[in-house]
This record gives C-alpha cells, sequence and structure tokens, in this order.
C-alpha cells in the first residue's frame, strides 16, 4: 500500500501461507522469520511492515507520508509503534479466532481467547476514537505512515466482529477510499 501510495514501481509476489511457502529455503534467506511481508530492492531484503514502509518512504524524494521535520516525523514513529506494539497484535486476537480459523477450516473461536481480544482491544479503540475526534487523519491533517499501517489491522474488522466507534470509522472510510487501499487490501469470500 505504501509503495503505490508514494508511487513507486515493483512488482507483488504472492506467498501462499496456506502452502507454506513462507517456510520454504529460498524465502527464508530473504526472511528467517519466515512470515510476511518482505521487500526485495536490489539485493537487499527487509522485513518488518513498518520498517518497509519507512525504508519506501525515505527513498522517495518529496514525500509526505513520512516527514522529516523532527516532531512532526516524531509524532508519526510513536503511532507506528503504538500500532506494531499494541494495536495490531490486539485485533489480531478476535480477527484470527473469526476469520481466520474459519478461512484455514481450524474449528470455532475460542471463548476464552475472544473474551481477553475484547479486553486487550476495547481500550485501544478508544485511545484511537479519542485521539480522531478533532483529526482528519491519525497525524493531523495529512495521510501519513501512521494511517496507512493503523488501517490494516481493521481491514476485517466487520467479519472479526469488532465494533468500530465513529470517530475510527469516519477516518478508515477516508483510508478505504485511497486508490492505494483499494488495489492491496485482502478480499475474502
Amino acid at each position: 500500500m505504501t509503495a503505490l501510495q508514494l508511487g513507486i514501481p515493483f512488482e507483488r509476489v504472492m506467498v501462499d501461507l496456506r502452502k507454506g511457502e513462507q517456510k520454504r529455503p529460498e524465502y527464508l534467506k530473504l526472511n528467517p522469520n519466515g512470515k510476511v511481508p518482505t521487500l526485495e530492492d536490489n539485493g537487499y531484503a527487509l522485513w518488518e511492515s513498518r520498517a518497509i514502509m519507512m525504508y519506501l518512504a525515505d527513498k522517495t524524494p518529496g514525500q509526505t507520508l513520512y516527514p522529516q521535520e523532527l516532531h512532526a516525523r516524531a509524532d508519526v514513529n510513536h503511532w507506528l509503534f503504538w500500532d506494531g506494539v499494541h494495536f495490531s497484535p490486539a485485533i489480531q486476537i478476535p480477527t484470527y479466532e473469526r476469520v481466520v480459523k474459519q478461512m484455514l477450516g481450524l474449528g470455532e473461536p475460542d471463548p476464552k481467547e475472544l473474551e481477553r481480544g475484547t479486553r486487550l482491544v476495547t481500550p485501544l479503540l478508544k485511545v484511537l476514537d479519542d485521539h480522531l475526534a478533532n483529526r482528519e487523519w491519525v497525524c493531523g491533517k495529512a495521510l501519513t505512515l501512521a494511517d496507512l499501517s493503523i488501517a490494516t489491522p481493521l481491514a476485517f474488522a466487520e467479519r472479526a466482529q469488532i465494533d468500530v466507534p465513529a470517530n475510527i470509522a469516519s477516518w478508515f472510510a477516508r483510508v478505504q477510499a485511497l486508490d492505494a487501499w483499494k488495489q492491496t487490501v485482502p478480499q475474502l469470500g
């Protein structure tokens, strides 16, 4: 999504997780964690989505997704870390239980995990919703990497039965209107 938003041409290579392609030796040479995404750029391999986002932005002269000004960049960074450490891991619990398990035929959702997910997600949704009360985008008036990062785990919020508060819903609709979102969001049948 970041590459598209920045207008960087790239070749998308799908890694079929169901077939275990992320565990093949040739993939593990690029990403020893055996996870996605991985970026290959002229022989340089980089993994971790937020690191990839920052790298792509830093490679793009004149971009505005990752501001150069110290405080503006720090604001984006703090939301990227908040997402990576707190928000995305919490959202992944109900998403795994209600979406991924069904998709992979792994059985019914675990009620204890759903309860744990709700306990973790609810206060984080409040933090984000309160923050977005008077903002168009997470870091103010311009779209940044923070928006792209935080929106991504919400892709399946409806199917995961996550109640998204009003301010987040309005902001998320703006993200979903981006061509970059439309071209990258996974579609589930």
